[in-house]
């Protein structure tokens, strides 16, 4: 075969020793093969780098030509809302439909949706993958070609293109945006489940901003919720500690809505506030919310073209796209700490 040829489906047949149309339903997976000739054809494919043109396949099978199977894990969250927006507005442009579904954070779930996805013929696969799920049943069709992209946080099991947020940076700008303003006890609360990727990253760059302004790390000061109203019971379990914090930094948006409601609730004026992500209408509130802002649009708009160049024939190997992250000053977070107002 010429270098400079693209691997056919006659290139993979004779590389197996079998006709076109057994390298075919196994790709298309129509029909009847043997465990053998399956793991025969999807080496060679490996190999050769053969990229199936999925887009006639599945005209040619007369399934869905045009979908692209987007899976998040809260439909309510205007973050990933965002970012499923932006992937809609940049596939459209290439006569492609999105559908859409909900994990709930449940890997099982997660499983069940790609599953009938897979089974519609889908074109590309867009996972935000739930904690515990584990990827590697998608290596046979990543195999056949089906572009797969993570975004949010990295699959597990399965090797190919990732589209994250700077989380570590982001959070140890917004916590060092706190110690600037005088503030040596910061509390903050995060996600849950604590081994959520993003709470992981996030709980990494406040570590490192207290380490780099030489501050102690106290785990007294660091407590994690589930929803708005988990928040609100962290942000009083942290203020009514014997040395409460004097700035909270919360660890995603809903935990933010948490803290707010909670600091109005008590109307303490007094404690500043970071947030990781921005809040609607955050500008709003008084003072404004100060937050480390996401591009969830960016985001969507990477996933999306990472994905179309897989399915236009990009080969290159899988990669790590990370969008950066950008701290809005708005008043929350410039609160300085009492020793500083005393002074």
């Amino acid at each position: 075969m010429a270098a400079n040829r693209r691997p056919t489906l006659a290139d993979v047949a004779r590389e197996v020793g079998v006709s076109a149309k057994t390298v075919s339903r196994v790709l298309n997976e129509d029909g009847p093969a043997s465990t053998r000739t399956r793991e025969q054809v999807l080496a060679a494919v490996a190999k050769l780098g053969f990229q199936p043109n999925l887009m006639a396949r599945n005209i040619r099978v007369g399934g869905p030509d045009t979908t692209v199977g987007l899976v998040i894990p809260d439909l309510g969250n205007p973050f990933f809302g965002a970012v499923a927006r932006s992937i809609e507005d940049t596939v459209r442009d290439r006569g492609l439909t999105l559908l859409m579904g909900s994990s709930a954070d449940d890997p099982d779930r997660e499983r069940a949706l790609t599953d009938k996805f897979l089974a519609r013929r889908i074109s590309i696969l867009m996972v935000v993958p739930s904690v515990g799920a584990d990827h590697s049943h998608l290596k046979t069709h990543r195999a056949a070609g089906l572009p797969v992209v993570f975004l949010d946080r990295p699959g597990v099991g399965l090797s190919t293109d990732n589209v994250v947020s700077s989380n570590r940076a982001g959070t140890h700008d917004g916590v060092a945006h706190l110690i600037a303003h005088g503030h040596r006890r910061i509390g903050f609360i995060g996600d849950l489940p604590t081994k959520l990727y993003t709470r992981r990253e996030r709980m990494a760059g406040y570590r490192t901003a207290l380490q780099e302004a030489g501050l102690p790390y106290d785990r007294s000061l660091v407590t994690n919720a589930h929803d708005r109203h988990g928040a609100c019971a962290a942000t009083d379990q942290l203020l009514d500690l014997p040395d409460p914090p004097t700035a909270l930094f919360a660890g995603n948006n809903i935990v933010a809505l948490g803290i707010i409601t909670e600091l109005a609730r008590s109307k303490r004026r007094d404690v500043a506030v970071v947030a990781f992500d921005d809040v609607e209408l955050a500008e709003a509130l008084e003072p404004a919310l100060t937050v480390v802002a996401q591009d969830p649009e960016d985001i969507g708009r990477a996933a999306a073209t990472t994905a179309l160049a897989r399915l236009d024939g990009d080969r290159s190997r899988a990669r790590t796209l990370t969008v950066p992250t950008r701290l809005i000053v708005r008043g929350s977070g410039e609160r300085l700490a009492p020793v500083l107002q005393e002074s």
